[in-house]
């Protein structure tokens, strides 16, 4: 009888073993798999933008903006990218439009629409300038059908001060459309911008 209850006991433990590995293994697996997403989304933006600005001389060879919305917004997904190399150098939150939300996470709609609040996917060129409601802040320009009212929307690369610097797991606040930074990260893009022989593509993705 002992022996029976031994055994009965036995079998749960390892079914218990058994369904807490797999779900560490599911987890490890998604992991995985938002990885791989995240990185075939990535190198897609980035090749669109190389072939642009190698067929554009009119554009920076050397180093684009990639935004990928298809991150959470607590999380880094502005990229500043070396085309030449190929590599990250630096990266920062950024706010997409409030009408692009759809009230689930992770999970974004968008508009090319006037008066939608809602962010545009698509490449965009980074204008002149000018001081406005959020202090200096750059004109954007679509250049595909999906964002080209950007400019008569006002839509353009700013910051805001009650943008988070560092990664949350809470989203962070939303933009009118545009994409909206934090104080001292557009201090790091902002001489970037400045010092640019040519204009610099920004790239939203998703």
């Amino acid at each position: 009888m002992n022996k029976l209850i031994l055994l009965i006991i036995g079998i749960g433990i390892g079914l218990i073993a058994f369904k807490v590995s797999r779900k560490h293994t599911v987890a490890a697996d998604n992991t995985e798999n938002t990885a791989a997403s995240d990185s075939a989304r990535y190198i897609n933006a980035f090749d669109r933008v190389n072939d642009l600005v190698k067929k554009d001389k009119k554009y920076n060879k050397n180093i684009a903006f990639l935004l990928d919305m298809k991150k959470l917004s607590g999380r880094n997904r502005f990229f500043v990218v070396d085309l030449h190399n190929n590599r990250i150098l630096d990266q920062g939150l950024v706010a997409h439009g409030s009408g692009s939300e759809t009230g689930k996470a992770g999970r974004l709609k968008f508009s090319n629409q006037d008066n939608s609040y809602a962010t545009s996917l698509g490449m965009y060129s980074i204008g002149t300038s000018y001081n406005g409601r959020f202090g200096k802040a750059y004109k954007l320009y679509g250049l595909e059908a999906s964002n080209s009212n950007a400019y008569s929307r006002n839509i353009v690369l700013h910051k805001y001060d009650s943008m988070p610097d560092d990664e949350q797991i809470a989203p962070i606040c939303l933009s009118q459309g545009c994409p909206m930074v934090s104080v001292k990260f557009y201090e790091r893009l902002q001489p970037i911008i400045d010092s640019s022989p040519k204009q610099i593509i920004l790239n939203i993705y998703y």
